[in-house]
């Protein structure tokens, strides 16, 4: 089984951060990244699925949170439970790094879902 990274956090158009974890994608806008920083609780994750007849509808896949410590944000979804640490969070949403990489929260269980 190749070995590739559980996932990455880059920055979206707006300002919002966008996730992909294993083949998954979600995103937080722009506004709740500041709040989920400025308060650290626990944010939606967001993904954009299609529905039947119309067009694409943001739904919640998950959510983030700041750990206790303020040196981590915590990410739960679909895909998995992931962390990254909170400074390489702060580059990605100032626009200082393009990319920063996810790890699973659980080694080797990074596709188990909750």
């Amino acid at each position: 089984m190749p070995m590739h990274e559980p996932g990455t956090l880059s920055r979206g158009e707006d300002g919002a951060i966008c996730i992909r974890a294993e083949d998954e994608h979600y995103f937080i806008p722009a506004e709740d990244v500041r709040s989920l920083l400025l308060t650290g609780k626990a944010t939606p994750v967001l993904a954009t699925r299609r529905v039947p007849r119309g067009r694409g509808q943001d739904i919640i896949e998950g959510y983030a949170v700041v750990g206790s410590g303020r040196r981590s944000v915590f990410f739960y979804s679909r895909a998995g439970h992931f962390l990254t640490p909170m400074v390489n969070f702060l580059r990605v949403a100032r626009g200082e790094a393009q990319s920063a990489p996810l790890f699973p929260l659980f080694p080797g269980d990074a596709g188990a879902g909750i």
